[in-house]
């Protein structure tokens, strides 16, 4: 009769027995309680749809603890001292649903401090994600641009603007005789024309002085008829004919 020497646990595991793999199975098993063979977790946004979900369920779970714990207090103050087991049992009762709904409670607040944190870590890394993108879009903005070339191109600039700026005057500046023209002299030579438009002006108020006197027309030597003669009263004219008639 031949001895086998005695197999590791590892070799067991790995046996098949009875044509079957439980033991492959098993150490699938064991693997994926030991982190081998994770499956890919949910995104951030299926964890806090799925929170709020389970949110929802457990608000419903309080809305009826609530409602079984007054039921049962109802009941206790029914019974009273008239059964007082009944009335006993319903206090118990209400104990459990009022340990449920504290646990509830609890629960919930750790789902929503949970779902609160995800959802800010989600905006967190869509920040961080916005502002990589503006630093890579800035820094591919300015990857042609050289600081030393931005100041020479500045002083061009500056330069022919002052170019520009001479051409005008240039342009713009009257060409001709007359700009070495002393400025005294012109200013004395206007003198002189003031003096002399000065004498002209005296010498024709003078010459007014000598003209002769304006004629005036002559006074007419015919008489001038005298307004009309005062109307004779008919009355007198008629006293004046009977007294000649009598005399």
């Amino acid at each position: 009769m031949r001895h086998h020497p005695p197999r590791s646990k590892a070799e067991v595991w790995r046996t098949p027995r009875g044509g079957g793999g439980r033991g492959e199975l098993a150490m699938s098993g064991l693997g994926r309680l030991f982190g081998k063979g994770k499956e890919k977790g949910p995104t951030p946004e299926e964890a806090i749809q799925k929170l709020k979900e389970t949110e929802k369920i457990l608000i419903k779970k309080q809305e009826f603890l609530e409602q079984k714990i007054q039921q049962e207090l109802q009941t206790a103050k029914k019974y009273g001292t008239k059964n007082k087991r009944a009335a006993l049992q319903a206090l118990r009762r209400k104990k459990r649903f009022e340990q449920q709904l504290a646990q509830t409670d609890g629960t919930l607040s750790t789902l929503e401090f949970q779902r609160e944190a995800i959802e800010n870590a989600t905006t967190n890394a869509e920040v961080l994600r916005t502002m990589e993108l503006a630093a890579q879009s800035m820094k591919k903005a300015y990857q042609d641009m050289d600081i030393d070339k931005v100041d020479e191109l500045m002083t061009d600039i500056t330069e022919q603007q002052e170019v520009a700026q001479q051409i005008s005057d240039a342009i713009s500046r009257p060409m001709g005789f007359g700009d070495d023209v002393d400025e005294d002299e012109l200013l004395e030579e206007l003198e002189e024309l003031e003096q002399e438009e000065l004498a002209q002006e005296l010498l024709n108020v003078g010459d007014k002085g000598e003209e002769p006197p304006v004629k005036l027309p002559s006074v007419p030597s015919t008489h001038l008829p005298a307004g009309p003669a005062p109307k004779v009263d008919e009355d007198e004219e008629e006293l004046k004919q009977l007294a000649e008639w009598v005399s």
